[in-house]
């Protein structure tokens, strides 16, 4: 099997959409599993959205990047958050 190569240089910065329920805590624990594999990102660089009935929350984290596979690891632990519905 051949090496898949990446369509994306790294390193650069890549914007990850997390969306879950609208529940207390939601967006510190996404910040934790993100600081795990990036400690430099900047919280503050953080955006919030609530959905119009404001059940949901969606969060975009846009990271510095550095290799496909920080990426890949961030979004299987992000994606087997039990807080996460859905990553993208």
């Amino acid at each position: 099997m051949e090496p898949t190569t990446s369509l994306i240089e790294y390193p650069c910065d890549f914007p990850i959409k997390i969306m879950g329920k609208s529940v207390e805590g939601f967006s510190q624990n996404i910040a934790d599993v993100v600081l795990q594999h990036v400690p430099n990102f900047d919280l503050s660089s953080m955006e919030m959205r609530t959905s119009s009935a404001a059940k949901y929350i969606s969060l975009t984290c846009t990271i510095r990047a550095t290799s496909q596979i920080q990426l890949d690891a961030l979004y299987r632990d992000l994606c087997d958050h039990p807080m996460v519905v859905m990553v993208l």
